[in-house]
């Protein structure tokens, strides 16, 4: 008997504390916890957003926790423009905003601190955070809405900014700030909000430097072709952005030869490069040769050129210099080919040593040889097109783009584009409405004469060009 309530006095002992060291094990807390990613929350403004009969100097915002503030100056946008911007300060759960410049009398002002604002601990980010008031008994509310697409490619470039002014001077731009500003969302568009009725001129321009003016004809610059007069049904804006053309010499340049190293004899050899492809020439192309430096003199009677292994003399070509001095160009007239030359054929071009000098007073070291192939025949594919909806009254233009490079353009004069021999490769194609004929693609003119650039639109299809095949597509516009 004795020895029955023993052993079930050890069996209860023993369940005891298992249960004891089950009950310490679930008491103990994870590690770590879900991370935090919703974005401070306004608690509270003071002035109250949408305030009216404003007259403080000094705005508080407090959070429901820490935060801290970024790049105002990258971020804050206010309208209309003051000529001092106030100073943004935070601590713990507020930001503070003191205001430099007196307030103009009954004038609506929103502050937009873009994604300034974030928390402390993990970085989430109020995004769009605004505020409003007037200085009078009312809040302007009329909108004006729109998007900016870059002319030359119809494409779209977030970094640029759209501006209001209200003088009609086109100097305003440069000399003046704008009265309004606003930046473009992800899909190039724009939105002015608590605008009073009143006759305003359109812009948008590439910022560097954060000036808000013209700066220079090479950035992106846009303008809306009629004042806006702002009512509350002011139909969307679309403004076409353009910049001068950088020279452009091409996108298949080769080099001739490794950068030289400082203090090496090779610094005082002239370099050239040439727009040969894997050491290819294209049958349809041109073969050019470009410098570093503008070249000092150059001797056409100094480079020659010859075919196949037995060196045998080409006629009826040259090398021409263009009015860069930078750039030499072989005109080839003999061969039966679309650009001179014959197919799967040896060239040698032979530099005698003192072809040519440069501005930096380089030669060549000694008589250079430069040979390379041209393509075969079956090297390219022959290329149909059938494009539907095309407007001829525009003058389309289609334009073949590699590597945000044009590769070829056809000025059309019907819906089919053909070409027997065309370079394979996956391509984009654009419409170039060309106004003036030309050919080409022309930036606009604002000063004086407002005359807006031509336009481009792409075709969302791209298409892939095979060697060897029959290469058919039809493309609705």
């Amino acid at each position: 008997m004795k020895r029955f309530f023993l052993f079930s006095f050890l069996l209860i002992l023993i369940s005891k504390i298992a249960v004891l060291n089950t009950g310490c094990a679930n008491i103990i807390p994870p590690a770590g916890g879900p991370r935090d990613s919703l974005p401070p929350v306004l608690l509270e403004a003071d002035p109250a957003d949408s305030s009216r009969n404003f007259k403080d100097n000094k705005i508080t915002f407090t959070f429901d926790e820490f935060v801290e503030v970024q790049n105002v100056s990258e971020n804050l946008l206010i309208s209309p423009l003051p000529k001092n911007t106030p100073i943004v300060d935070y601590k713990l759960k507020t930001v503070t905003v003191k205001l430099k410049d007196s307030l103009e009398a009954n004038t609506t002002y929103t502050f937009d601190f873009g994604n300034s604002i974030k928390d402390f601990a993990e970085g989430n980010v109020t995004k769009n955070f605004t505020y409003t008031f007037s200085t009078g008994p009312y809040i302007d509310s009329l909108q004006l809405t729109g998007n900016v697409v870059l002319a030359e490619t119809g494409k779209i470039d977030t970094t640029l900014i759209v501006m209001l002014h209200t003088s009609p001077d086109d100097s305003v731009i440069i000399k003046e700030k704008p009265r309004y500003i606003t930046k473009l969302d992800s899909k190039g568009g724009f939105t002015f909000n608590n605008l009073p009725p009143k006759t305003y001129y359109l812009y948008a321009l590439k910022d560097e430097g954060g000036i808000r003016r013209y700066q220079s004809d090479k950035n992106l610059f846009a303008f809306a072709d009629k004042p806006i007069q702002l009512q509350d049904t002011t139909a969307p804006v679309t403004l076409y952005a353009y910049a001068r053309p950088a020279e452009k010499l091409s996108n298949l340049l080769t080099s001739t030869g490794a950068k030289p190293k400082p203090g090496s004899g090779a610094e005082k050899r002239l370099r050239y490069q040439t727009n040969l492809n894997n050491g290819q020439q294209d049958l349809l192309g041109n073969f050019f040769i470009s410098f570093d430096q503008p070249l000092r003199t150059f001797d056409t009677t100094k480079i020659r050129l010859y075919t196949d292994s037995t060196f045998i003399p080409v006629e009826k070509y040259s090398f021409k210099k263009d009015s860069t001095n930078k750039k030499i160009d072989l005109i080839n007239t003999l061969s039966a080919g679309q650009a001179g030359w014959k197919e799967n054929t040896t060239y040698h071009i032979i530099f005698d040593k003192d072809f040519a000098e440069d501005s930096a007073g380089r030669k060549l070291l000694k008589t250079d040889t430069l040979s390379f192939k041209t393509k075969k025949l079956s090297d390219y594919g022959a290329l149909k097109l059938k494009l539907r909806n095309l407007d001829m009254a525009k003058n389309p233009v289609l334009l073949f783009i590699q590597n945000e490079n044009i590769f070829k353009s056809a000025s059309l004069t019907g819906p089919d584009y053909s070409n027997t021999l065309f370079l394979p490769g996956e391509y984009e194609l654009r419409i170039l409405y060309d106004d003036n004929k030309n050919g080409t693609w022309d930036p606009g003119k604002f000063f004086g004469k407002h005359q807006q650039p031509e336009i481009a639109k792409p075709i969302e299809r791209k298409i892939n060009v095979k060697p060897g095949w029959q290469n058919e597509f039809e493309i609705a516009l």
